[in-house]
């Protein structure tokens, strides 16, 4: 059974989605970014045959919808994420999970992308489960990547060589699992959210969900018209 890794920062206003500062104030930034993750853990629940963890970074006590969040991944295994910079808190996961879950394949995603659903989150864990593959990569219409998944997550160390949020990252990190001798399979390419057009854009894609709601109210405090 593929395990499902969510990578997570608890949204602390201040900390959480601050490039959507402004027009977003951090507490208004925070309240999106929890919803962005709170449409992203349904979604990982609702999908079939996978065993959801959730690799996080501080603590829902202290974010915004914290209770929520918490009653959201009750059950799940919850580790804390370890490591100097991003690539090492990911590549750390990985391995965490690895230890774990031995034997086991491993699809990560974010919370960045609040329009998946569990119809796409199982076509990723099929499509990692194709004898032709080692792993399998969802690039960002940003040039970053909004999944990874490796039949041995242990190969996620080849994330610690490639320099994360740059228009690069997606196509570097291809190149450095391919570069492992990994055959890499291409999952949808999709937006996440960073600034406030893409909080738009994928509000647009996801309208019935949490996150569309706390943009929607956000517009609603901005120029006539509820848009900026």
């Amino acid at each position: 059974m593929t395990v499902l890794l969510v990578v997570a920062k608890a949204p602390v206003a201040g900390t959480a989605k601050t490039r959507l500062c402004p027009p977003a104030s951090p507490a208004q930034a925070a309240r999106i970014a929890a919803a962005a993750l709170g449409d992203t853990l349904d979604a990982v629940a609702a999908t079939p045959g996978v065993t959801p963890v959730l690799a996080l970074a501080g603590r829902f006590v202290d974010a915004e919808d914290g209770p929520h969040l918490a009653a959201a991944v009750a059950g799940w295994p919850v580790l804390p994420q370890r490591g100097d910079d991003f690539a090492a808190r990911l590549a750390h996961a990985h391995a965490d999970v690895a230890a774990a879950y031995p034997g086991r394949p491993v699809l990560q995603i974010g919370m960045d992308t609040p329009q998946l659903t569990a119809a796409v989150l199982a076509a990723a864990v099929r499509r990692l489960a194709e004898p032709a593959v080692d792993g399998v990569l969802g690039r960002a219409a940003d040039g970053g990547w909004w999944a990874l998944g490796l039949r041995d997550p242990r190969q996620a160390a080849a994330l610690r060589t490639v320099p994360m949020s740059t228009p690069a990252t997606g196509r570097l990190t291809w190149a450095a699992l391919a570069g492992r001798g990994l055959r890499v399979g291409a999952l949808p390419r999709l937006r996440d959210v960073d600034g406030w057009a893409d909080a738009l854009a994928v509000a647009d894609l996801a309208p019935g969900g949490r996150f569309a709601r706390e943009v929607a109210a956000l517009r609603r405090t901005l120029v006539p018209g509820g848009r900026r």
